[in-house]
């Protein structure tokens, strides 16, 4: 327990292990907890697990939740499923959530009937994270609750039954908590809930794209380019966002088109020479000549949709290079690309669409073909971020 933490009057030190979990401890009872994690520097939902069912863990893992609670009577199945596969283990035992090692990471109580709000509201500064659960009035609870954390250096998660619950508490106030602890037996709820929160995050996501127009393209000499071979698959119409500026960076569409020349590469991208940025999580950049295996990009498809993926592999050959200055509300942008068939930017299948924030029907647009007057996707960025913080246009 941490040193001068206040205690909630709802919290029992008296209370015994079945108070706090009916049925002699095989069910979670919704409860508040103080977590001393630390609070991340990014707004990301979290979910730990609450289950005794394999098939429920394995579902968990598959989808990026790897925390899971266990009770004294449940603890046998820890040591199981850790030799299955890599998790993090949490214990509740006297009414304390402990990790594997034996440090306090929770402290379990109760919000009932609108009783035990202004106890919860009181720890905001006083830890990290607060996870809290309401037995009836869940989405006043959760409103007033993230009404009240909103702002503040404190976390708010709440404890849910299922995923319908678990949504209520994500969209409470629309901002929502931070997290939640799922409690179930059925591996139905973790895909119901996953895919909820993927496209919530797809939703999120979605950056502005707009249709510019090519007013130069012309050969450039040579140069060392950068062929980015990714851990994923890619679609037609995805590609990397990249330029020879922050301020503008083009759709380089993958390789996974049928060619006369090559055979499809779904997972690779012809991005552009080593000084060029790409577009990474974060909302940041990278220069192509600093990625590495294991590096995350961003995947960008022609309506604006982003997802993470990961760099496998980068090859950096010497290749003759075209110059494409795109031009759009008296902004301009360049980007040099490799002078071959095979690399290609994404265009707005009709060069009369107009600009707007993602652009449904594409196709790819050769650099070997491209002329002045042919429409392009780019991104415009008022200001962007290096990868080590707010930068000029070089760095």
């Amino acid at each position: 327990m941490q040193s001068g933490l206040m205690l909630p009057n709802l919290y029992k030190p008296g209370a015994t292990l079945g108070t706090l979990l009916p049925g002699g401890g095989n069910k979670f009872r919704p409860g508040l907890a103080i977590c001393s994690a630390r609070r991340p520097t990014k707004v990301e939902k979290k979910v730990w697990v609450w289950t005794q069912n394999k098939e429920v863990m394995t579902a968990s893992v598959e989808r990026g939740w790897n925390t899971f609670v266990f009770t004294p009577e449940t603890e046998i199945l820890a040591d199981s499923w850790q030799s299955l596969s890599k998790i993090r283990t949490l214990f509740l035992r006297d009414e304390v959530i402990k990790d594997s090692e034996g440090n306090a990471v929770a402290l379990l109580g109760q919000v009932s009937s609108g009783l035990g709000q202004d106890d919860v509201k009181a720890l905001v500064g006083q830890a990290e994270t607060v996870v809290m659960s309401a037995v009836d009035w869940q989405i006043i609870t959760a409103e007033n609750m993230v009404a009240a954390f909103q702002d503040t250096n404190t976390t708010l998660f709440a404890t849910a039954a299922n995923a319908l619950e678990a949504r209520l508490y994500f969209e409470a106030l629309e901002r929502g908590t931070d997290g939640v602890v799922l409690q179930t037996e059925d591996p139905a709820e973790i895909f119901s809930l996953k895919a909820y929160l993927a496209s919530r995050t797809e939703e999120e996501n979605k950056i502005a794209l707009q249709v510019g127009t090519v007013v130069k393209v012309e050969a450039s000499g040579m140069g060392d380019r950068v062929c980015v071979d990714l851990c994923n698959l890619m679609s037609p119409g995805e590609g990397l966002l990249v330029g020879s500026f922050a301020r503008g960076l083009f759709l380089v569409h993958s390789e996974c088109l049928t060619s006369d020349y090559v055979a499809s590469r779904p997972f690779r991208v012809n991005a552009g020479p080593v000084h060029a940025y790409v577009a990474v999580p974060g909302g940041r950049t990278s220069y192509l000549s600093e990625l590495r295996s294991g590096a995350d990009v961003l995947a960008v498809s022609s309506d604006g949709k982003t997802r993470p993926v990961t760099v496998g592999r980068v090859k950096i050959e010497s290749r003759p290079l075209m110059l494409v200055e795109v031009e759009f509300e008296g902004s301009t942008c360049s980007l040099l690309l490799q002078n071959a068939e095979t690399v290609c930017l994404v265009s707005p299948s009709a060069s009369d669409l107009p600009a707007g924030e993602g652009i449904a029907e594409t196709r790819a647009l050769p650099v070997t073909k491209m002329k002045p007057g042919d429409k392009v996707i780019v991104s415009l960025q008022a200001g962007a971020r290096h990868t080590e913080g707010r930068y000029p246009e070089w760095s």
